[in-house]
């Protein structure tokens, strides 16, 4: 649920009342990026890679970063603080900016849109972690840039749906036989004793809290690789799990309505789940840059 206050363009004013030029080239165009970041106990969770990934797709459309990353820390935190702290997630988004017509073509003189908002970041609910998540499969219908994160997610939105019209919780794409990722997750599957996720390319998006996977698999001194998987190797895998900013890690135990392997979240899960809440706990007070 989102939270009442909002910064937009260097003020922090309620939510409900902020207003952004129905020109902006967000609205008219999704010509704009965005980050969503964990909020834990009033601290952002990895925002330096949050903050890195934003620079990164900004400067692949061709705009400035239109601000330092400890100016983005001080206005996170003060958005957090003015909407009473603990637990929520944080939303940015900087759009090219609003110009005076529509046209495809940007002019150079454009002064970004900057927004921010939080909403509380409820607790993953039991049941799903214990008894895990469904997903379906479809081709992956999206652009050819999928490492920026662009607002423009209209296929994302349409392949979400898919999943919720067939019951399920995420639907995960295949490209010419292969894995890519969810409609809003990384995906990671599980075989034998190893994780496999696809390699950062232009067809998915480089995930922070993938990155937290691989981070964590390297402690727990768990095989992890990256590379081509196949789509006989996500059907066939031991566990299948999500990867996202707002709910962690959650295990996949239907897929297409088939049982993936006995059914129930395996024991790699549980292990690196455990240490994943372990390493948010440890995080508690810390600076968040």
């Amino acid at each position: 649920m989102p939270l009442p206050i909002c910064y937009l363009n260097g003020d922090f004013q309620p939510l409900a009342s902020a207003r952004v030029s129905p020109l902006d080239r967000a609205f008219l165009f999704g010509d704009a990026v965005y980050e969503v970041i964990p909020v834990y106990g009033g601290r952002p969770f990895r925002l330096r890679q949050h903050l890195d990934r934003l620079n990164r797709s900004l400067t692949e459309i061709r705009m400035t970063a239109p601000r330092t990353h400890p100016e983005w820390e001080a206005i996170c935190l003060a958005l957090i603080e003015r909407n009473g702290g603990g637990d929520q997630y944080l939303y940015i988004q900087v759009s090219r900016g609003a110009a005076t017509d529509r046209n495809h073509a940007w002019p150079e003189s454009l002064a970004p849109t900057l927004f921010a908002y939080t909403s509380s970041l409820e607790p993953v609910a039991r049941i799903l972690l214990e008894q895990g998540v469904a997903a379906v499969t479809t081709a992956d219908t999206r652009w050819a840039r999928r490492d920026i994160k662009s607002t423009a997610l209209l296929a994302n939105v349409l392949l979400k749906k898919l999943a919720v019209d067939a019951g399920a919780y995420e639907t995960i794409m295949l490209e010419n036989g292969f894995l890519t990722e969810g409609s809003s997750t990384t995906v990671h599957v599980v075989s034998g004793a190893s994780i496999h996720t696809p390699a950062n390319s232009h067809a998915i998006l480089p995930g922070t809290t993938r990155e937290v996977v691989i981070e964590i698999a390297a402690q727990l001194r768990i095989a992890c690789t990256h590379g081509p998987v196949s789509e006989a190797e996500l059907r066939g895998a031991d566990e299948i799990w999500l990867a996202f900013s707002t709910r962690g890690i959650l295990p996949v135990t239907r897929l297409d309505g088939a049982p993936v392997a006995g059914g129930r979240p395996g024991p790699l899960f549980a292990r690196l789940h455990a240490e994943f809440l372990s390493t948010i706990a440890g995080l508690a007070g810390t600076p968040a840059l």
